[in-house]
């Protein structure tokens, strides 16, 4: 059985026992949490929702609070001598998805 689920504005296909990495989320590492937008449960008999399936959560324990690998934005003017270097790293949480 798995579910797809969607929270920080992104879509994830989970059964139980997977761990996945999802935007930030609040909570200290072994908080429990629930996802309550499940957009569909597949396995023998699938429900699909619209837009949601209706009753249907899917409960998550936080594993650990991360952060991504650093990504680089540099901008260059060429024969200027004008350029610029912007780092960012996302925060993110990895997740292991409990029950359906």
């Amino acid at each position: 059985m798995f579910a797809v689920i969607k929270t920080g504005g992104k879509q994830y296909s989970v059964s139980a026992g997977d761990i996945i990495t999802v935007m930030a989320l609040d909570g200290a590492p072994g908080d429990k949490v629930t996802f309550d937008e499940v957009l569909m449960i597949g396995g023998d008999s699938p429900k699909i929702g619209a837009p949601t399936v209706a009753g249907a959560s899917v409960s998550a324990e936080i594993v650990q609070q991360a952060r991504s690998a650093k990504s680089i934005a540099f901008k260059k003017r060429r024969r200027q001598n004008s350029k610029r270097k912007r780092g960012h790293r996302q925060d993110l949480t990895l997740v292991k998805i409990l029950a359906i």
